[in-house]
This record gives structure tokens, sequence and C-alpha cells, in this order.
């Protein structure tokens, strides 16, 4: 593939080295000489200077011919302004934005971006990891709005159904493992102690979920 990484500072240069090694064709974009210097010694893409904003910035990259780009600098209006550009004036197929602002966020929302959120996400991830060491993220999806959790039945539980446990809350089961079998519960399924259930849910969900279980475990 050949991509376009509008930023080369820590986020841009890890992901220029990462798809440099996979064989991809990768032109970096900074309006600073210096930045460049991220890059580690083995990559040997190409590297233009300029204002990404600028068409003939873009065209240098090749943004013609790519099949991705990524802007990913500390300046949200500049991601949100480059990665409209690709978008709607060159067609670029696969176009991700950083968010490096959460207040800036709206904005990209409102351009329609895929948007990655390192701040939102990483917070959240530490949030979980506070006061969820009973239910592990086994998978995040977008900047983390919704995820799938994995956590075991307590005895409590065993016997009931696992549409009481999920009832009235942002959680829909995608799998359960009993006795290293699989499956794919319902609503219906009834519950046995230390089953494995996998739930895509939001945070407010599996709070719910998880204070659920705990009060069983507490009664």
């Amino acid at each position: 593939m050949k991509i376009i990484i509008v930023g080369c500072g820590r986020v841009g240069s890890e992901l220029a080295s990462r798809l440099y090694q996979r064989g991809h064709q990768v032109a970096v974009i900074d309006n600073t000489v210096a930045s460049f210097s991220n890059l580690p010694p083995e990559y040997n893409g190409r590297t233009i200077e300029g204002e990404a904003s600028n068409r003939d910035v873009l065209h240098r990259a090749g943004i013609e011919q790519a099949d991705g780009l990524a802007a990913v600098t500390n300046n949200d209006s500049m991601n949100a302004v480059v990665a409209h550009v690709a978008r709607t004036a060159f067609d670029v197929p696969h176009v991700f934005v950083r968010n490096y602002d959460t207040r800036w966020r709206p904005m990209h929302e409102a351009f329609g971006h895929q948007l990655v959120s390192s701040s939102s996400w990483g917070a959240q991830r530490i949030e979980e990891l506070l006061y969820h060491a009973d239910i592990r993220t086994v998978f995040s999806a977008g900047n983390g709005e919704v995820e799938i959790y994995e956590f075991s039945v307590p005895a409590l539980w065993g016997g009931r159904k696992l549409g009481e446990l999920l009832q009235g809350v942002e959680c829909m089961p995608v799998a359960l493992a009993r006795a290293g079998r699989a499956f794919i519960p319902s609503l219906d399924t009834v519950l046995e102690e230390d089953d494995v259930v996998n739930a895509s849910a939001t945070v407010d969900g599996i709070e719910t979920v998880r204070q659920r279980l705990t009060a069983s475990q507490e009664a």
C-alpha cells in the first residue's frame, strides 16, 4: 500500500516505521526538518518538508496514488483540514485522524472522520483497570466507546438466566465458554458457576453488570 503520514512526532514516526517494516510505501510530511530525526535509522521511505495543507506538498507526497493517509500531528485543526482534503479532493480510500486535544473531538466527528483519540482511550483504559479488576477488556472498538469484556459467573448467579444479569443495560452477550467449549448464548441461557462470558458493552453498561455481580458475591 502507498501511505502518507502527516506529522513526524512520536506517533507519526512510530507508525511510519511499522508500516515501512511491513513493506508498504511510506511518505512522511512534516513542516520541520528536525522532526524527521524521530524516524529510526532503518527507515528508507520518503520524507517531505512542508505544510500538509498545501496541495503542492500533498502532490509531492503522491496523494493521487495514495491508498491511505493518517493525519497525526498535535494540531487538531491541521489534522481535520488535511483529512477533509484527502477524502473530498483526492478520494483517498482510507483516511484516519488523530485527535490530540479532546476538546476538539466534536469537530472531527462533525467532519465524519475515522478518529483515534489516544487521550480519551488511554484515560478510559486506566479508569477500567483501576476498578474493573474482576472484569477485563479483551477488545476495544473505536475509541473505547464500546468494548468486549470478559468475566466469570459467580456461584450465586448459577441457575439464573443471562438476561437477568443484562436486563436494562447497554450490554449484549457475545460468547459464553463452559467446560472448555464456547457457544453464542441468548438472554434465555441459564448460567452455571464459572461460566466465562464475553459481552459487548459501554463503560456505563459494564459498570452496572459489575455492580450486579459484586452484589451477588456480597449477599
